[in-house]
């Protein structure tokens, strides 16, 4: 019903920037919180960001001041832009959307995830 694909990642040097942008497309009454995690190999996934529907953010520890997550109701995206990165913000970067199915009243809420995108912050 829904997919998510996320673009973007790379590799990049210490410092350096990277914005990752996720396009939700298919069948669905909208999107409501959207957000970004990360994972790296032996550990689990965490929230990078997250943005609801009207624009209230929020972000995990180790990215404030850094990261800062947008996203785009007109085009069904949200965006990761990533500034002085760290090798420790190596990771796959997955895109994750809640849905609302329908826009009747009790709709079901789904939610979905892309299938990541590779950064790596290396010198």
């Amino acid at each position: 019903q829904v997919q998510l694909v996320e673009s973007g990642g790379g590799l990049v040097q210490p410092g350096g920037s990277l914005r990752l942008s996720c396009a939700a497309s298919g069948s669905f009454f909208s999107l409501n919180t959207m957000g970004w995690y990360r994972q790296t190999p032996g550990k689990e996934r965490e929230l990078v960001a997250a943005i609801t529907s009207d624009g209230s953010t929020n972000y995990a520890d180790s990215v404030k001041d850094r990261f800062t997550i947008s996203r785009d109701n007109a085009k069904n995206m949200v965006y990761l832009q990533m500034n002085s990165l760290k090798p420790e913000d190596t990771a796959v970067y997955y895109c994750n959307a809640e849905v609302t199915a329908s826009r009747f009243r009790g709709a079901r809420t789904y939610l979905y995830w892309g299938q990541g995108t590779q950064v790596a912050v290396s010198s």
